[in-house]
């Protein structure tokens, strides 16, 4: 009878997204024995250093941390070394040289938020939705060198509703993401781990990094390309567009929840139609109904509370 490996993991991570994976692995009583995690960064208007997500928990757990600025440096790899892991795991951190994911006898996995190979990239659960995709997932994979082509260990899969916001997709693959490393480990931990080689195929489509440009709505698409764009972005890093009111300047806006309503109007694309209770945008096959927006300088409100101290021209676009 074989016996299990004695598991020693260094766990990878910085947002809330990773902090899910860890905690299962502790509720699992697996021996974490280090955490590594970016540096504290500035944050809020006070740019006061702020702890990553991982960090925090971490700390709460008593578990030996590490922040390095540069994982080739000498003192972190020396440190990374020290702690004698077997197993890495890795989830929502940043790229790592061959010199960190080749160190641990078992190799370093990666857990990714999409059904590899579609999707690789920084943005996977966004583009899935801005994308109307219907089906998503998660996958484990031994890394490589390069970015989320390495072999395939498991996977999990989740549907996507027609509204689901990529808010609530990322909590949902949070939770299906820490099931699939758990077992990703026993796996590992029993010897019973097998991969799959990732199929070479053309009709591959990237998760681009999300940037301001690639964020901005553009009311001349269809209706579905516009709706999915919005909900693939609500609540972060959020769809944007400039409002023109006709006055002196264009004011940049964040539009959060909305709703799809078909129909035909004779409207051009970006006319804001504005009652007392309601606000709607005219495109290409009906109207964008918008639930809750930002204005710049002020706080995201729903449309209701807006439209009782704001006023839109008869004219007012948005471009």
């Amino acid at each position: 009878m074989t016996t299990n490996r004695n598991l020693r993991i260094v766990f990878m991570g910085t947002p809330d997204f990773a902090v899910a994976t860890l905690k299962a692995l502790l509720n699992h009583n697996y021996n974490v024995v280090g955490v590594i995690t970016a540096p504290d960064r500035p944050a809020g208007r006070g740019q006061k250093l702020r702890a990553s997500a991982v960090k925090q928990f971490a700390l709460e757990q008593d578990l030996k941390i590490l922040q390095p600025k540069n994982l080739k440096a000498e003192t972190f790899i020396e440190e990374l070394k020290a702690l004698n892991a077997n197993l890495q795991i890795i989830v929502a951190f940043r790229m790592l040289p061959k010199v960190v994911w080749q160190m641990p006898e078992y190799g370093t996995f990666n857990l990714h938020a999409s059904l590899l190979p579609q999707y690789r990239g920084a943005a996977p659960i966004h583009w899935a939705i801005i994308n109307g995709e219907t089906k998503t997932g998660v996958t484990t994979f031994f890394i490589d060198e390069k970015i989320d082509t390495g072999a395939i260990i498991s996977k999990m899969e989740t549907k996507i509703g027609k509204d689901t916001t990529v808010g609530e997709l990322h909590d949902e693959l949070m939770l299906i993401g820490s099931e699939l490393v758990i077992r990703t480990v026993q796996q590992i931990e029993t010897r019973e781990v097998s991969t799959t080689i990732q199929p070479k195929s053309e009709n591959l489509k990237t998760a681009y990094k999300l940037n301001r440009d690639n964020c901005k709505i553009d009311w001349s698409q269809p209706i579905d390309s516009i709706y999915n764009m919005i909900r693939g972005l609500n609540p972060f890093p959020t769809a944007w567009c400039y409002l023109d009111n006709e006055d002196d300047e264009l004011l940049s806006i964040k539009i959060y929840g909305v709703e799809k309503l078909e129909e035909k109007h004779n409207f051009d694309n970006g006319q804001l139609i504005s009652t007392k209770d309601e606000l709607k945008v005219a495109c290409t096959g009906g109207y964008i109904n918008i639930k809750e927006m930002q204005l710049p300088g002020k706080r995201k409100m729903d449309v209701k509370s807006l439209l009782n101290g704001f006023h839109f021209s008869k004219s007012a676009k948005l471009l």
